[in-house]
């Protein structure tokens, strides 16, 4: 999977200003919203809301990766945004989350979801590149990383 298909500067917020869980979902939301990627925000919320509660997509080392498979999206979507102050995301490491990847799939289509998750579980692996990430000037700059 080529993730420059899927990200673009207009994807890639620098300073997300939400506080919450939820504030932080809207906003990475509004992104690919305002970018033409979903048009039923509400719908894909809940969806997303309802995610959460089921197990928190924040992982550890200060990622979360907010996703869902939904019937709202044609093609797999994607939008990143970094707070570099961190937010409780309720991560498996109990550490706050301060990059964020969000993705939402098509329902029907199980290998794209897979290989993006695969593609940029191996950029965020190392601790050297979320710093790289969090200390970017630019959304070209993040998306370098992701050799966008």
């Amino acid at each position: 999977m080529k993730l420059k298909t899927i990200l673009s500067p207009s994807l890639v917020s620098m300073h997300l200003k939400g506080n919450t869980k939820e504030e932080i979902i809207r906003e990475l939301l509004g992104i690919l919203e305002k970018n033409g990627k979903i048009s039923d925000t509400e719908t894909v919320l809940s969806e997303i809301m309802v995610r959460e509660q089921e197990m928190s997509t924040g992982i550890q080392y200060g990622v979360a990766i907010p996703h869902v498979k939904t019937r709202s999206v044609k093609s797999l979507v994607a939008c990143i945004g970094l707070k570099p102050e961190g937010v409780d995301f309720q991560s498996l490491d109990g550490e706050p989350s301060n990059l964020f990847i969000m993705t939402i799939s098509p329902i029907d289509r199980v290998g794209p979801h897979v290989q993006f998750l695969a593609e940029i579980s191996k950029v965020i692996k190392t601790a050297d590149t979320r710093k790289r990430l969090l200390n970017a000037k630019t959304p070209e700059e993040v998306l370098a990383e992701f050799g966008v």
